[in-house]
């Protein structure tokens, strides 16, 4: 899909490996157009591509208004936007992978309590709590 989105000079292409985080797509992938008549031509152009390569896409939504066409080709999701759309809702951070933090040493004891032993510093769903400072 990537040769589809470079032929219609689709800018800032993001590919993301998307298994194991979701079930609906192994892949997705992120492109921009430079306006909305361009992101509805770019969305138009992966579809007719998909289609000679014997693929059916499953579904599209976004494409009257052109500013976020997102085109559902089973196993890969590709969403075209326009830049301050794909700015807005910066969906490339919710999909890419978070670095793992490691548990704070006051974390790992009261992970080891007994159930129904509450924390000073934790709130019953095992998160850390907010300590607001005393006002001076």
């Amino acid at each position: 899909m990537t040769a589809a989105l470079d032929e219609m000079k689709a800018v800032n292409i993001k590919v993301l490996d998307v298994r194991g985080l979701t079930d609906f797509a192994d892949a997705m992938v992120v492109a921009s157009g430079n306006s909305d008549r361009h992101v509805r031509a770019i969305a138009q152009h992966v579809i007719d591509r998909a289609r000679a390569a014997g693929r059916r896409a499953l579904g599209t939504e976004g494409a009257r208004d052109g500013e976020w066409v997102l085109v559902d080709l089973q196993d890969v999701v590709v969403h075209v936007m326009l830049p301050r759309v794909r700015e807005t809702y910066a969906i490339e951070q919710l999909w890419e992978p978070r670095p793992r933090r490691r548990q704070a040493a006051a974390g790992a004891s009261a992970a080891g309590a007994p159930a129904g032993a509450k924390s000073a510093g934790r709130s019953p769903s095992g998160r850390p709590r907010r300590v607001r400072a005393a006002p001076r």
